[in-house]
């Protein structure tokens, strides 16, 4: 029965306005479950389970939805992780064949839930709930919600009132565990304090939509190092405002209600005492054995994610710290490297006996430190399950320079970390499906997967919900799903979202998606409107103005030049998708305004201020304006011939700004520099692209085997975004210039780049793009195979001769 109380938490929980209805999914039986009169709690887990037995023949599957996230277990193996994200109010349902996976008999399917009940950039804050049923030969046999099919207990071994992970996402976690704390999801036996479980209204329901990870599991290559560690209290301890700013704002547990010592604070007294390199490969070392206050760092040889696992068995109580970072410093891994300020330790404590451990949620990391603080362990088997989308071996690149080579393959790495069910900024510190990142991130999902579901289900996500809360009307989100009790927003996001749109439209199709879509940027514009000043730029914007992470960000007021550059794009975006002449015409305008305003004759500036009701242009100048005014067409090559040239000899990733062009400051890698790599492109200069693309990313590929978030390493080491330098490597090294997807037709373009030879192929769709070339004295010999039904058009643009092999 539904209580008073439940239905109104839950209609508090989804009180968002629905749009028009995407595809749904519907399960037969089951209706969402949780522990009665704890939906709305924070940091709650539960374990679910059903026992079952079927006759063996046809086809078993169970379909899952759940808020907020879970993992399944079948017979005590791993089934899978979820569940893929979607907006306010909507729910994915992920499917899994249970064919192969059963037992003779009984067999038991368990299902862990965590509600985090917390606004994040990650998860949404919404009511916690369980919705699972099992179809055997089409006759569902076990559901939620449906009689005693499912019965459910609290897992106390994970601690409820724990730090969260980071600003950006939920719970740490911390556990204390007691041998056989796991045998529920292989037993049959009865909960012996299983919870009561309420019933809740149905909720909406959309197709997972998007590939599973194939979860494989990765060993650690070496063990980089071992020794000792001592406690030494530091004179003063880093909090971040994720420990101290607990708030209405930003839900959690307030440091005074916590559990344990928050091992963010605790890992500031652990340093090492000793230490010893060792690297040596793991298989060759053994089971690695841990005593009192020793250590070892693992090292995985690339900069992953995913669940962090291993086989312990202890002899006497053990505390038992997992310490991961993406990369070492000064050869140890340490705390508070970066500006990120996340929670990168997992505790347990341990009684006697043998344990298989796995951490509910992903994380990112190349090196980990085991560290045991109290008692001893011996770890036989250390592991990371992997949570990437699965890797399409049809998209390949290889070249006769190994450093090309080396970025294509961090390309690959950074994409499919970062896409699994929406294009996140990083895998670590937030998980979040940042707007502008995904532009980039959108375009290396076709070239490496040959799909765009992930596109798909990203767009879908903006256009489900009538309007955002906390947000101005028209306004949408920085990055979603995700809640902003703080009402932070970017506005040139928004603008970013409709040149994605437009792409969108343009390469994929999908024109009722795209129609519902109509609404939502035709808010977006109204809402700029309230900007424009007598010149009909934008003035005085709210929110974050964000340009780049450099020092653009110091000059975004009142008139910034950059915003409206990036706004006369969006008008032209928007216009040719929704075919709208006057947002046309508006953006040329614009266009010619920006040019009479920001251009001093030398550099295009950023930024005018207004004084005594005049708007009056400042002397404040970067690089990445500059790139702003090329990327949107703002400037051209013809039309400001000397500042072009000056772009193209005199800046650059070598560039010595204390004494060439000192007052224009330089640009950030996000996202001056793909700017300025797409802007050679565009220019002809694959030439010039080939070595700076070396100088601006191979350092990065080396480290960790992915690409930054900034050009230098303190910030996060694995970034959705930067993967787009796969296009760049793709269309001006090894040649597949486009692909138009909706004409079927594909442009292949040799230049004179100082390379060899060069390979690879693009999937599109289940079929691919192959070309192959070799460079031989004055003759360029290639080979391509396209899909059926595709043209080619040749472009050479080389002073080589052609030959088709």
């Amino acid at each position: 029965m539904y209580t008073k109380l439940s239905l109104l938490l839950f209609a508090i929980g989804f009180a968002f306005q629905l749009d028009a209805a995407p595809e749904n999914i519907d399960m037969q039986k089951a209706k969402p479950v949780w522990a009665a009169g704890r939906e709305k709690e924070m940091n709650v887990n539960l374990g679910f389970r059903t026992v079952f037995q079927t006759s063996g023949e046809g086809r078993t599957k169970v379909k899952i939805a759940a808020s907020t996230i879970y993992r399944a277990f079948l017979n005590g193996a791993f089934i899978g992780s979820g569940p893929a994200r979607a907006a306010h109010g909507y729910f994915r349902v992920d499917e899994y064949d249970l064919s192969d996976m059963l037992g003779a008999g009984e067999n038991v399917l368990a299902i862990e839930v965590a509600g985090y009940n917390v606004n994040s950039f990650y998860t949404l804050d919404q009511p916690s709930f369980l919705l699972a049923e099992v179809e055997a030969n089409g006759k569902i046999i076990r559901a939620t919600g449906n009689g005693k099919d499912f019965e459910a207990s609290v897992i106390k071994e994970r601690l409820q009132k724990t730090e969260r992970y980071s600003y950006q996402r939920p719970f740490t976690e911390y556990y204390r565990m007691k041998a056989g704390y796991d045998r529920w999801r292989s037993e049959s036996k009865p909960f012996a304090d299983k919870v009561k479980l309420a019933v809740f209204p149905a909720v909406k329901l959309l197709p997972r939509g998007v590939a599973m990870p194939p979860f494989n599991i990765v060993n650690p290559a070496t063990v980089y190092s071992k020794g000792t560690v001592k406690r030494i209290k530091p004179e003063k301890y880093h909090k971040d405002r994720s420990l101290t700013a607990i708030s209405a704002k930003l839900k959690g547990y307030a440091e005074t209600e916590l559990e344990a010592v928050p091992p963010s604070q605790e890992i500031q007294e652990i340093v090492n005492a000793s230490s010893e390199i060792v690297n040596k490969p793991v298989h060759s070392s053994g089971t690695v054995n841990l005593k009192n206050n020793e250590f070892c760092i693992l090292d995985f040889g690339t900069n992953l994610s995913g669940f962090i696992g291993a086989k312990l068995h202890c002899d006497k109580p053990t505390r038992l710290y997992l310490y991961f970072d993406e990369m070492l410093t000064d050869g140890d891994v340490q705390t508070r490297r970066r500006m990120n300020d996340v929670c990168n330790q997992i505790v347990y404590e341990l009684d006697a006996g043998d344990y298989n451990i796995e951490t509910l949620e992903s994380y990112t990391f190349k090196f980990m430190k085991v560290i045991v603080l109290e008692g001893e362990c011996r770890v036989d088997n250390f592991y990371l399950r992997e949570f990437a989308y699965p890797e399409n071996p049809r998209a390949t690149f290889a070249s006769s320079n190994y450093k090309l080579n080396a970025i294509f393959a961090a390309a690959k790495q950074s994409s499919r970390q970062n896409a699994i069910d929406v294009f996140m900024d990083c895998p670590s510190r937030e998980r979040a499906g940042w707007l502008c990142d995904s532009y980039f991130a959108s375009v290396m999902e076709r070239e490496f997967t040959g799909k765009s579901d992930v596109a798909h289900n990203f767009i879908e996500n903006y256009a489900l919900p009538d309007s955002f809360r906390y947000l101005p009307k028209g306004m949408i989100p920085m990055c979603y799903p995700a809640d902003f009790y703080d009402g932070q927003f970017i506005p040139n996001y928004s603008l970013w979202f409709i040149i994605q749109v437009n792409d969108y439209a343009t390469k994929v199709g999908d024109a009722a998606l795209v129609a519902r879509l109509k609404q939502r940027v035709e808010g977006i514009l109204k809402y700029f409107e309230a900007f424009e000043n007598e010149d009909g730029l934008l003035e005085n914007l709210k929110g974050w103005i964000f340009i780049e992470w450099s020092r653009a960000g110091d000059f975004v007021q009142d008139v910034n030049y950059p915003t409206n550059m990036l706004y006369s794009a969006a008008l032209k975006a928007a216009a040719q998708t929704f075919n709208r002449a006057d947002w046309s015409d508006k953006a040329e305008r614009i266009r010619q305004t920006i040019i009479r305003q920001s251009y001093n004759g030398k550099f295009f500036i950023d930024n005018a201020n207004r004084k005594d009701g005049k708007l009056t242009p400042t002397q404040n100048m970067t690089e990445v304006c500059q790139y702003y005014a090329f990327y949107f067409n703002i400037a051209t090559p013809e039309t400001h011939r000397e500042l072009w040239r000056r772009l193209v000899n005199e800046f650059g990733p070598n560039r010595d700004d204390k004494n060439v062009y000192p007052d224009v400051f330089r640009a950030a890698a996000f996202m001056g520099n793909y700017m300025r790599m797409d802007l050679l492109s565009r220019y002809g200069l694959q030439s010039q692209m080939l070595l700076e693309i070396q100088d601006y990313f191979f350092y990065m590929a080396d480290r960790t085997g992915t690409l930054w978030e900034h050009a230098n390493n303190r910030a996060s080491c694995n970034h959705g975004f930067a993967s787009y330098i796969g296009h760049v490597l793709y269309r001006d090294i090894l040649g597949i210039a486009n692909i138009d997807y909706q004409k079927k037709e594909i442009t292949v373009c040799f230049t004179d780049a100082p390379l060899a030879s060069c390979s690879g192929s693009i999937p599109v769709g289940d079929e691919q793009v192959s070309l192959q070339w070799q460079r031989s004295g004055n003759e360029i010999a290639y080979s391509l195979k396209t899909p059926a039904g595709y043209r080619v058009k040749i472009e050479n643009r080389s002073a080589s001769k052609l030959r088709e092999l």
